[in-house]
């Protein structure tokens, strides 16, 4: 098992979209007074934070009609198993904004400032996501690389974090991230997933019905289940 580790990860923060984040949920405008106390604490983060990712290249053995087995290891899902009709590789990782910044955003003891700590560490997760992944598809050649992620969707439940840790081996001797009994990653703004090619592009949202999800990226479609994954 050759699992692979960046733990200098380049990052930056948006503010333009920290600062609609913080509006949106906290109320917090940039040219208020108290955005000066949001700036420092920016600062502090961007000179803490140390972002980190385990992630691998594995291969795809067999498919069943509601699961792949990949290097051994099964994972249970339709809507994976039809994803990766057409590939057989994928990359499967861990990510994380990194202890430091947690424990960091735990010196925090006012909600609001809690809540800020909050949104500059998934501004910096998004930011090292995104140099990851672009790292990832040259280094492996994945072209129309798509996610998925256990725990976003009915069908690929929380409880799949199991074999994608095994998948990876020693995560918390490699990045420091916990995988508890409940299914759920210590540090709390951790990722884990699935990163391949796919003709067509996906997104989880376009499965997830859930309404008025800070997250979406794109709408819900009703109909796409039963037109792309359901069983005949």
């Amino acid at each position: 098992m050759n699992t692979n580790v960046m733990t200098t990860i380049p990052f930056t923060i948006d503010r333009d979209l920290l600062f609609t984040h913080l509006h949106t949920h906290l109320h917090i405008k940039p040219d208020e007074l108290y955005a000066q106390d949001v700036e420092n604490m920016i600062e502090q983060a961007l000179k803490i934070g140390k972002p980190k990712v385990a992630y691998r290249l594995a291969y795809i053995e067999s498919k069943g009609d509601d699961f792949v087995v990949v290097d051994g290891i099964k994972f249970t899902s339709r809507i994976l198993r039809v994803n990766l009709e057409e590939t057989f590789k994928v990359v499967p990782y861990v990510i994380t904004c990194g202890e430091e910044l947690e424990e960091w955003a735990k010196t925090f003891n006012h909600m609001l400032e809690t809540g800020c700590a909050n949104g500059i560490m998934e501004a910096i997760m998004h930011s090292a996501r995104v140099h990851f992944f672009a790292k990832v598809e040259e280094e492996y050649h994945l072209d129309h690389a798509v996610n998925m992620n256990p725990g976003s969707l009915e069908d690929w439940p929380l409880k799949e974090q199991a074999p994608l840790f095994q998948l990876l081996g020693d995560v918390k001797g490699l990045i420091g991230v916990e995988l508890k009994e409940s299914f759920l990653m210590s540090p709390l703004k951790t990722v884990s997933g699935f990163r391949f090619s796919k003709k067509g592009g996906y997104e989880n949202c376009q499965l997830c019905p859930r309404e008025k999800c800070p997250g979406r990226r794109v709408p819900y479609d009703q109909n796409l289940y039963a037109e792309k994954y359901q069983l005949k």
